[in-house]
């Protein structure tokens, strides 16, 4: 069982918005729903059963003593107020398209010691040259 606030881990366990919940699949009365890319919990169609809890590969659905379902983090709709309110700027809330950018980038920084990185982009092979992109004529 998650309890939240955890007795010893001091950081933040968020949920992941699975692509395919293992929490929404074993859910027996359909409580966690998922719409536009954010997966949440019903607390009316909720019977606290605590599926989901043991079902989220990641730990990232809580029990808490005063509060009568499960709860995990639904980003605030879209505007998660973690992000708004962090004094240091450490946290961000990057959409996922932003993310598979991310990705990419990382994925090309790790071949570094290359030469030329050849990738396929919108379904178009594609060669990136080092030598061109210190010089900016990399194309786009």
């Amino acid at each position: 069982m998650v309890v939240y606030p955890h007795p010893i881990i001091r950081m933040p366990i968020v949920c992941r918005q699975c692509k395919i919940p293992k929490c929404m699949e074993n859910c027996p009365t359909e409580a966690i729903i998922k719409k536009d890319g954010i997966v949440d919990i019903d607390g009316e169609k909720c019977i606290s059963c605590q599926q989901c809890v043991i079902s989220c590969p990641f730990g990232a659905i809580f029990l808490h003593e005063e509060i009568d379902t499960p709860f995990k983090c639904n980003l605030c709709n879209g505007q998660p107020q973690c992000v708004e309110a962090c004094p240091k700027n450490a946290l961000l809330f990057l959409p996922e398209h932003v993310l598979g950018q991310a990705q990419r980038m990382s994925s090309l920084l790790k071949y570094a010691h290359m030469k030329e990185v050849e990738y396929v982009e919108k379904g178009e092979r594609k060669v990136r040259r080092y030598a061109d992109i210190e010089k900016g004529k990399a194309e786009d």
